[in-house]
């Protein structure tokens, strides 16, 4: 059976708690898998490499419809060099369409900064529970700049529940 992310609150050992205040959006959502080896980073590029084409496809579309407004090519969501692992990454480096902001096992923040906005990503490790299953919490944290950045937000904000 595939692991199913479920909305949750926002974990209260994150680093991200810190960004949460005058957020224009925010979401988190915590999948539970049985796999405990991983670091935080681990997990996250595990699943940047199984990034479905169709989220490939509307990467490619924001990125050809946003020069038209001066905003920033971001590639590939799951744009990754393949043989470099988790260990090798550090702070500064990009992952995907973001930046390593820090990364510690059990939690890794990730961002980009834009003139319309700001974008936090973390990928927080729980604490590992008995049955050797795995809790794992996706946070986003955005703040915007600017009314393009509530512009940008319209359509972003109901394809983050997908």
């Amino acid at each position: 059976m595939k692991p199913r992310a479920i909305l949750s609150d926002v974990p209260p050992g994150s680093a991200i708690n810190v960004r949460l205040p005058d957020a224009y959006f925010h979401d988190c959502y915590v999948i539970t898998i049985p796999d405990t080896t991983r670091t935080a980073l681990g997990y996250f590029l595990t699943a940047l490499a199984k990034t479905p084409p169709w989220v490939n496809s509307l990467m490619a579309l924001r990125n050809k419809m946003v020069r038209f407004v001066g905003l920033k090519d971001l590639g590939d969501l799951g744009e990754l060099n393949p043989s470099k692992p988790a260990s090798a990454y550090a702070p500064g480096d990009r992952v995907g369409i973001f930046t390593l902001i820090s990364n510690s096992p059990n939690e890794a923040l990730l961002g980009d900064r834009d003139k319309h906005l700001d974008v936090v990503l973390s990928i927080y490790k729980h604490p590992p529970v008995q049955g050797g299953v795995q809790s794992v919490s996706v946070t986003t944290v955005v703040h915007i700049h600017n009314l393009l950045g509530r512009i940008y937000m319209l359509p972003v904000t109901p394809l983050h529940r997908l």
